[in-house]
């Protein structure tokens, strides 16, 4: 667990950093060397990949609207002015590495999910203007787009891991084992 997290704030560092000093390749490099590590550990590759690309999609839309807006400007790594950097998509494809490893201990905590991504997707993109990754337009509006955007996507981010983990050893299942001991048997 404290390899994954760890592992994704080098990835942080790397994508705001490169975005910062117009490396943007770096951040995507880094982000996509983790996201391969990461899916080289994982028991089911398949459903781990399509959360990655579900929080990748989900990144590009909501910074690309906040960007849109003119709430969010990068400095980078923008193939048109208005949508979100490849770098913060690629960011958002590393967090979700996270789900199911580091951050497991909050599936099925909605409500705690969405109190941190109010709390802590703010702070996240307020680390990220102090290193130069992003620049708001009106500070106080931007980071309250920031919180209702994440409030929004942690919990759920973390309903659609629990959808696709690709990390547990077992897949979940809804039938109920058979406790009768007649499993098997002949009726």
């Amino acid at each position: 667990m404290l390899l994954n997290f760890i592992a994704f704030q080098i990835g942080w560092f790397a994508c705001v950093l490169g975005g910062a000093y117009g490396w943007p390749l770096l951040g995507g490099a880094v982000a996509a060397v983790i996201i391969a590590l990461h899916l080289h550990q994982a028991a089911r590759p398949r459903q781990e990949a399509a959360l990655i690309v579900l929080s990748g999609l989900l990144g590009f839309v909501a910074d690309s609207l906040l960007t849109g807006l003119g709430l969010l400007k990068f400095p980078s790594g923008q193939f048109h002015p208005q949508l979100a950097p490849y770098w913060m998509v690629a960011m958002w494809m590393s967090f979700a590495t996270t789900f199911n490893v580091s951050l497991r201990w909050l599936k099925g905590r909605m409500g705690l999910a969405g109190l941190l991504g109010m709390v802590a997707g703010p702070l996240a993109y307020y680390g990220g203007a102090q290193l130069g990754g992003v620049a708001f337009a009106n500070p106080l509006a931007s980071l309250l787009a920031v919180a209702g955007v994440w409030t929004l996507a942690m919990p759920l981010l973390l309903i659609s891991a629990d959808r696709w983990d690709g990390m547990a050893e077992t897949v979940p299942t809804n039938a109920e084992p058979d406790t009768s001991g007649t499993a098997g048997k002949p009726v």
